[in-house]
């Protein structure tokens, strides 16, 4: 499976909003995982994100998006390892992940260490036609005593996968999504 990561840590750069409008707390309602519109068309991301908010996960999801549709021009696939004929179908999606320990990614340095060990699992993976990237971002998870949320660090994972048909695409997604969920839930601590 091909993986990489980046730090986006500046001014302008996006950010983790943990806790926005409509957050659903995974860790305490597991099952609301598939009442979310994107498993309707993805299941593998409800047991993905099931198995990544469990209690014996280092981390939890605070975010999710599908792409039912990804545009030609909006990936290489020889990024994703992909052979002729096989990238006429693309689909995606990404979840934003946070430590359990609130404050453990205090430092860009720590989150990117946690980023390129991820990536070096996940490369071992037998996986072609899809690729992860972490992103290490400004994540906002709790208001402090002032009422400010101070920032701390989390990353976003953004999965691609492609087939020559849709359904060979979800399948390679669903087995992407079950590789970053094993390879994260087999990890006793995040370092």
């Amino acid at each position: 499976m091909e993986a990489d990561w980046e730090v986006e840590v500046g001014g302008g750069s996006p950010a983790i909003e943990a806790r926005w409008p409509g957050f659903v707390d995974l860790r305490l309602h597991p099952e609301r995982a598939w009442q979310f519109p994107e498993a309707a068309q993805l299941p593998a991301l409800a047991e993905a994100l099931a198995k990544l908010n469990s209690a014996a996960s280092p981390v939890w999801t605070s975010k999710c998006d599908f792409w039912p549709v990804v545009e030609p021009y909006e990936f290489d696939a020889d990024e994703l390892d992909a052979p002729p004929g096989f990238a006429a179908h693309a689909m995606g999606c990404y979840i934003d992940l946070l430590t359990r320990g609130d404050r453990q990614w205090e430092m860009p340095a720590a989150a990117a260490a946690a980023g390129k060990r991820l990536c070096g699992l996940l490369r071992a993976v037998p996986l072609r036609c899809c690729r992860v990237d972490f992103i290490v971002r400004r994540a906002f998870i709790a208001p402090d005593l002032t009422g400010l949320a101070p920032m701390d660090l989390g990353i976003t994972a953004y999965l691609t996968a492609c087939g020559p048909s849709a359904a060979e695409a979800a399948q390679t997604l669903t087995a992407a999504l079950e590789a970053i969920a094993g390879v994260l839930h087999g990890q006793s601590t995040i370092e």
